[in-house]
């Protein structure tokens, strides 16, 4: 499918570049300048390729940031800083997701971008957001992730969550949101969500558009409170 597709550019490291690099990287992401216009709005990334395991780990925790998240599978390593446009909208959905599952006593539990990690599987991720459906839980892998596409390129997500067992990956492009549910044979696209029942995710990409997060929450809440008479 086209929107799965990678084009990012791939470049081999040595470890002693490799931590230049992550020193580079960190440095760039915490700079106080003004961000200008054009990339506020455009995701920066880097794909290093003969990346081990163990190097994997030790770029982590050199890249320990908010600001910074990291997609690992099979010996190539991506690394993105989101734009402020990827913040906003993946804070947006979420925003509105919770709103949904409160609203309808759904116990939704949420984990942000927690670093997910399977070293057998060789493979690593944080997503934009996740959540436990049900119960909290405090190991295993969550219910639900959501990635935010601003930037196109890089590893295939899907791939990296069909091993964590991730039930349900919703996937923002363009204005849309487009659901993939785990199956026998992988992730397939459906059109609505089996993990939060009832949920109108046609509703939610057009309220995440809302110039004004506030009216956007306000508006939602007063649909589904008279849905409910």
């Amino acid at each position: 499918m086209e929107r799965r597709k990678s084009r990012a550019r791939a470049f081999a490291l040595d470890s002693s570049a490799m931590t230049a690099a992550a020193r580079e990287f960190r440095t760039a992401s915490h700079r106080s300048a003004p961000v200008p216009a054009p990339l506020a709005t455009v995701d920066q990334r880097v794909i290093l390729n003969g990346i081990s395991w163990r190097d994997y780990c030790v770029l982590r925790e050199l890249l320990d940031s908010p600001r910074v998240r990291m997609t690992y599978l099979y010996g190539s390593l991506e690394i993105l800083s989101p734009s402020r446009l990827h913040e906003d909208v993946k804070k947006r959905i979420a925003r509105l997701l919770e709103l949904y599952a409160m609203e309808r006593d759904i116990p939704l539990y949420a984990y942000g971008s927690m670093t997910l990690k399977h070293e057998p599987k060789e493979r690593g991720l944080e997503p934009d957001e996740c959540y436990v459906v049900g119960a909290p839980q405090s190991e295993g892998f969550p219910d639900l992730a959501i990635e935010v596409v601003v930037t196109r390129g890089g590893i295939d997500k899907l791939e990296v969550y069909r091993e964590f067992g991730v039930r349900e990956v919703w996937t923002w492009d363009e204005g849309r949101i487009f659901v993939d549910v785990l199956g026998p044979q992988g992730y397939e696209e459906r059109a609505a969500s089996e993990v939060i029942a009832g949920i109108d995710l046609v509703t939610l990409a057009t309220l995440a558009a809302e110039a004004d997060q506030h009216a956007a929450l306000k508006d939602l809440r007063a649909r589904l409170r008279a849905e409910r008479y």
